[in-house]
C-alpha cells in the first residue's frame, strides 16, 4: 500500500510502499478514501512529542470502508462507511484518560495518512450520511476536542456567551459551529481581518483582530465579559483572557501552542471565582455525542484545501504556515 512515512525528526514525509495491515483479533482495516492533518502531525515531524519511535506512519484523522475485520470483530461492519474515533484506550474513567494506556492514533500505532489502517472495531462509527469522505475526515480529532471542551468540561447553555481564540483552525471551527448550534453568542479572534469575516458567516457576532495592540479592549467593549472562553494557545494571552471572562466563569484550554504563560494574576482567578479546565481529546461517549450532534443539526465540517497523498509534505507546510481555514484533507482512495 501507499504511506506516507517519516524516517526522523525534521525530515519530509515521504510516500513509500508499505504492506498492507493485518487485523488482530478485536481489529478491522479500514480502507481509508480521505484523512485530515492536526498540527499534532506538524509536532511528530519536528520530533517535538516524547518516545517516538521512527519510522511513523502520522494521521489521526480518517474516513473510509472497512475492508477487513478480525475473528471477533462482528462481520455487519464488513463494506460499511466509518469514520475513525483516534482516541484509542481512553479507559474507565469519564473525567480524564487512562494516563498508562491512552494513545492518538498516528503516534505510537500507525495512523491515517495510508490507503489502509488499522484499528480497533471499538473505535469505528458509521459516517455520517450527508457527510462526503472528505468532510468526515475532518471531523474525528478536531470536533471531539472542540465538543468535550465546550460541553463535557464548560456545561455550554444556550445563550451564553463565548469567546473562541484563533478561529480559522479545526478546533476553533469546531467549536463555533458546535456553540452556534446549541444556540450560543459567539464573539472570535484572529490575526487575519479575512478569518474573522468568514466565521462571522459561519454564525459568529462579532471579532476582533489579535495583532491590533488593544484588542482585548476592543473585544470588551463589543461583548463585555464572556461565560466561556476557548483557547489553544497560551502564551501572552492568558492574562487578558483572565480579564475578559465573567465572574463565576470558565476558561477551557486545549493547547498551548505559544508557550506557557509567563505570568499570570492569581488574585483574579480567585477573586472572579474562575474554572480553569483543561481537557484532551474526549472518551467514546464524548465521540458519539459529537456524532449525535452533527448528524442533528446537519453540520458540515470546514473544509481548506485538499491534497493527494503524494503531496503530504505541501500539505503539512500549509498547516505549519497558518493559512488555513478549516481542515486539510488528504484524498487517498
Amino acid at each position: 500500500m501507499k504511506a506516507l512515512v517519516l524516517h526522523d525528526k525534521n525530515q519530509p514525509i515521504t510516500q513509500e510502499e508499505l504492506p498492507e495491515p493485518t487485523p488482530g483479533r478485536e481489529d478491522v482495516i479500514v480502507k481509508l478514501y480521505s484523512a485530515s492533518l492536526n498540527h499534532r502531525d506538524i509536532w511528530i515531524q519536528k520530533g517535538l512529542y516524547a518516545n517516538l519511535k521512527y519510522p511513523i506512519v502520522p494521521g489521526s484523522d480518517g474516513s473510509g470502508v472497512v475492508s477487513s475485520t478480525g475473528g471477533n470483530v462482528n462481520a455487519h461492519w464488513r463494506g460499511r462507511e466509518v469514520i475513525i474515533n483516534p482516541s484509542l484506550n481512553w479507559g474507565m474513567e469519564s473525567t480524564y484518560q487512562d494516563p498508562g494506556n491512552f494513545k492518538i492514533l498516528g503516534h505510537p500505532d500507525d495512523g491515517t495518512f495510508a490507503q489502509y489502517v488499522k484499528v480497533p472495531s471499538a473505535n469505528l462509527v458509521d459516517k455520517p450520511s450527508h457527510l462526503s469522505f472528505e468532510e468526515a475526515a475532518a471531523l474525528p480529532l478536531a470536533g471531539l476536542t472542540a465538543f468535550r471542551g465546550l460541553f463535557t468540561r464548560a456545561g455550554l447553555h444556550a445563550g451564553e456567551k463565548i469567546l473562541i481564540t484563533g478561529i480559522g483552525g479545526g478546533v476553533a471551527l469546531f467549536a463555533l459551529q458546535f456553540a452556534v448550534a446549541a444556540g450560543a453568542v459567539v464573539f472570535v479572534n484572529s490575526g487575519s481581518e479575512e478569518k474573522i469575516a468568514r466565521a462571522v458567516a459561519l454564525g459568529a457576532k462579532a471579532g476582533v483582530n489579535y495583532k491590533e495592540k488593544n484588542w482585548a479592549d476592543r473585544l470588551q467593549e463589543q461583548a463585555g465579559s464572556f461565560h466561556i472562553i476557548m483557547d489553544g494557545t497560551a502564551g501572552d494571552s492568558v492574562g487578558h483572557l483572565l480579564n475578559l471572562a465573567s465572574p463565576g466563569g470558565r476558561i477551557v484550554f486545549y493547547g498551548s501552542t505559544l508557550g506557557n504563560a509567563p505570568s499570570v494574576e492569581i488574585r483574579r482567578i480567585f477573586w472572579k471565582q474562575l474554572n480553569i479546565l483543561g481537557t484532551t481529546m474526549g472518551s467514546s461517549s464524548d465521540f458519539l455525542s459529537m456524532i449525535d450532534m452533527v448528524n442533528k443539526h446537519r453540520i458540515r465540517p470546514v473544509t481548506d484545501k485538499i491534497f493527494s497523498l503524494a503531496e503530504g509534505e505541501k500539505a503539512l507546510r500549509r498547516m505549519e504556515d497558518a493559512q488555513q481555514f478549516g481542515k486539510i484533507i488528504l484524498r487517498i482512495s
